[in-house]
């Protein structure tokens, strides 16, 4: 039996060329300054029969340190001398960190590990991960997404103006301002700009209470939305249940979802008709795999939660046909994080794989934080 001989880690601080909301301090409000990094913790890991394998996990902004920790000190010495095969040992680990936490932290760090044994075993077969799994298809179809709700009416414009040029036949727009006048205002221009034939979903990021995300939902819903994400706090599975009896819009779930567990109560519970597991926050591919199976269970939409060069490629593996989301100036290749070429490449609104083995995201030490 092939084990896990190491397990190690690197912090890497990426910078983000357009920060993540407005660039301001915290106020008296406790609100937490504009996302202006991403804290990356590069995994690599050496199995018993001299294969090796890279991954990562990651988090905005805040946390990298904390999930550093948990690999180094907890997650690498439980998981020396475990089978190697990808997700052969996923479950045991998980149980092992559940003291800390069945998801957050917990999962993060899991996917570090995870990834790297995909790595490993897709390398040591000369493969990318997508034809380890299976891949379904040539290309994915992407989508056009960014932090904008801070954007002035004519910033907005121009962004989704942008996308359209790059042949992006959907979008996503932040709603959430004070005023659902004005995120109708903002709405409808950007529904003259798009057309009626491209898709346009929107993003509440769990601003709303119930009685305001059923007003807001059934006055934005007249310029045509094919989703309308996380409209409440995450964790409100009765709330969200609630919402899509009131309302005719889909409701979207899962960038704070952490376990199949909760995927499955949601849909289960009829809280959500498209999901959107992040491969990072829910522990990693072997997760992110169950999920799919569960949401094809239930006859839901799943498409992958940002990180194009991972979930792009996981979506090439995915029935029905997923979406991948495209955040503007914010993927690896772009921000000049990668050792390798990317392994996926977007053009025309959709995302195809560039020749590689294994993962291929590998990072480069320029932004490496001791």
């Amino acid at each position: 039996m092939t084990t896990i001989e190491r397990l190690s880690t690197r912090l890497l601080r990426v910078p983000l060329t357009r920060p993540w909301g407005p660039s301001h301090a915290a106020g008296s409000s406790g609100a937490s300054a504009a996302v202006d990094s991403i804290g990356v913790i590069a995994t690599h890991v050496l199995r018993s029969d001299g294969a090796e394998g890279w991954g990562f996990s990651w988090t905005p902004q805040i946390g990298a340190e904390a999930v550093q920790a948990l690999l180094d000190h907890d997650l690498a010495p439980a998981a020396i001398g475990r089978p190697a095969a990808p997700g052969e040992s996923w479950d045991a680990l998980w149980a092992y960190l559940h003291e800390a936490g069945s998801g957050g932290v917990t999962t993060i760090a899991l996917a570090g590990l995870d990834l790297a044994l995909w790595d490993a075993e897709a390398r040591a077969r000369d493969l990318p991960v997508s034809h380890l799994i299976g891949r379904r298809r040539e290309s994915a179809r992407a989508y056009g997404s960014g932090v904008n709700l801070h954007y002035t009416h004519d910033e907005l414009l121009a962004q989704v103006q942008r996308w359209i040029d790059a042949g992006f036949d959907a979008v996503k727009i932040k709603v959430g301002k004070p005023d659902v006048a004005e995120d109708l205002d903002r709405l409808t221009a950007v529904r003259a700009l798009l057309g009626p034939d491209r898709a346009l979903m929107v993003d509440a990021n769990q601003r709303w209470t119930l009685e305001q995300a059923t007003d807001a939902v059934t006055a934005l819903s007249v310029v045509g939305l094919d989703w309308i994400e996380e409209p409440l706090r995450a964790d409100d599975l009765a709330g969200h249940v609630e919402l899509a009896r009131r309302i005719g819009v889909p409701i979207a779930v899962g960038e704070n979802l952490h376990t199949a567990y909760r995927f499955a109560e949601f849909l289960d519970a009829g809280g959500a008709q498209v999901v959107q597991p992040n491969i990072i926050r829910v522990g990693g591919i072997t997760p992110f795999l169950r999920i799919a199976e569960i949401a094809a269970q239930h006859g839901a939409a799943l498409h992958p939660h940002l990180l194009p060069e991972l979930s792009g490629q996981l979506a090439l593996t995915l029935p029905g046909d997923p979406w991948t989301e495209e955040v503007e100036d914010a993927g690896f290749g772009d921000l000049g994080a990668l050792l390798d070429p990317s392994p996926v490449a977007i053009a025309d609104g959709r995302l195809t794989e560039t020749p590689h083995t294994g993962l291929g995201i590998r990072f480069s030490s320029g932004s490496e934080r001791d």
